[in-house]
């Protein structure tokens, strides 16, 4: 390994779902190996995971490119837990009864993720991961994974017991559980799942809303540290470029190129999720709902522009709002001179699914819920039409910025 790539592997990954040390993503992929094969010898595999390996089988073209892209990583030195599709099936179909634990050295909010870090960002991996029939597939798997995360069999680190709980006190440093709703004399705290868990709401009155009753006040519809602000956007541009530039078109998809198009020229704030933070959505203004509809897409395709990189898909987060899977909300406001704001959430990695609350026609004030993200990585963009908004609260550069709270002024409008 060069020096160059060391220090690749020691890049901090923004929002903490994995950690920055490659020593620690390598003993944990290893472990997870071990565990995944000795499951195996007496456990059948999932039912997702058996239709993800027919395709693997029976199609030539994704059987190369998901063999060379595991040969190519481990040609360049990484220590995957595997040297072979069949070996990573056997990885998959373990993570499928997985429930994350706490950690404080090396957490892995993403366990697949950290399974194909380094695959899915070699030169066979950029087309595999974008490949349509892939990402079918492995949204099945990642839909069964949800099914488990569910399901009260998820809860085996709710407690308060160190290193892996998550009540214990070094995840409360964390997290501040006082801030959530909870009942620490119920078994597991009262949460049914683990991603009932993950999707924890605010206690009434944590989380006020900035402005409510001036229009004029635009605040943050997730608990999301700011990433970009991109101004006079077009319809479509060259998003898998160094740059990523936004691609309206592409992120509204070609079907919504009126929606998009209302937008064309104007700005876009961006802004991406941690692992400890509150996943659910909320209303940046008060208006009527025109839109809301989810998109499929990819799950662990990099920016090849980004080269091989372990942050390659944090790096990626202009580019994913493009072809990631993704749920859109349009608001139309209650002040004529906003007019329509466009509201992306868009799945990274493990994220099993976007969940839509708020539907067509239904009125929603700011700061009201609109859906929340059931688990996983994931990225928010607040998309403006051109001369609303008179300026942003958070300012470039955004060097690893701590979270804005949900709820906070972030623009104000003309």
């Amino acid at each position: 390994m060069t020096d160059n790539d060391k220090t690749a592997t020691e890049r901090l990954r923004l929002g903490g779902w994995l950690p920055s040390n490659e020593e620690h993503l390598a003993r944990y992929r290893t472990d997870l190996a071990e565990k995944a094969r000795a499951r195996a010898m007496h456990a059948p595999r999932t039912s997702a995971v058996e239709d993800l390996v027919a395709l693997l089988s029976g199609d030539p073209v994704l059987r190369m490119d998901m063999t060379r892209a595991i040969d190519q990583a481990r040609d360049a030195g990484y220590v995957l837990g595997y040297s072979s599709i069949d070996e990573l099936m056997v990885i998959i179909d373990y993570v499928m009864t997985y429930a994350p634990p706490f950690s404080e050295t090396s957490l892995i909010h993403c366990p697949l993720n950290a399974v194909l870090d380094w695959p899915m960002c070699m030169p066979s991996g950029y087309a595999l991961f974008r490949d349509p029939a892939l990402n079918q597939q492995l949204k099945r798997v990642l839909n069964c994974w949800c099914g488990f995360l569910s399901g009260p069999h998820s809860r085996e680190h709710l407690n308060t017991s160190a290193p892996n709980g998550w009540f214990s006190p070094e995840a409360d440093e964390k997290i501040g559980m006082s801030q959530f709703v909870c009942d620490t004399d119920k078994p597991y705290w009262g949460f049914s799942s683990w991603n009932d868990f993950f999707t924890r709401r605010f206690r009434e009155g944590v989380r006020p809303v900035d402005g409510p009753d001036n229009d004029k006040i635009i605040v943050s519809a997730c608990e999301a540290a700011p990433y970009n602000i991109q101004t006079d956007v077009k319809l479509t541009d060259t998003f898998w470029i160094k740059a990523q530039p936004y691609s309206l078109l592409d992120m509204f998809s070609a079907s919504q190129r009126e929606v998009a198009q209302r937008f064309v020229g104007g700005s876009i704030y961006q802004s991406f999720l941690s692992a400890f933070n509150y996943h659910r959505w909320h209303a940046p203004i008060s208006g009527v709902i025109k839109k809301a509809y989810a998109l499929d897409g990819t799950y662990y395709s990099d920016a090849d522009s980004e080269g091989r990189d372990a942050g390659g898909l944090n790096d990626s987060q202009g580019y994913i709002t493009a072809v990631a899977a993704r749920a859109v909300i349009v608001i139309e406001s209650d002040d004529p001179a906003i007019g329509q704001v466009g509201c992306l959430f868009v799945g990274m990695a493990d994220v099993s699914s976007c969940m839509i609350e708020a539907l067509p026609g239904q009125r929603v004030a700011k700061g009201d819920e609109i859906g929340f993200f059931q688990y996983g990585g994931s990225t928010c963009c607040l998309v403006f039409e051109p001369g609303v908004i008179s300026s942003f609260v958070p300012q470039p550069p955004f060097d690893h910025p701590p979270p804005v709270k949900v709820n906070t002024h972030i623009a104000t409008a003309r």
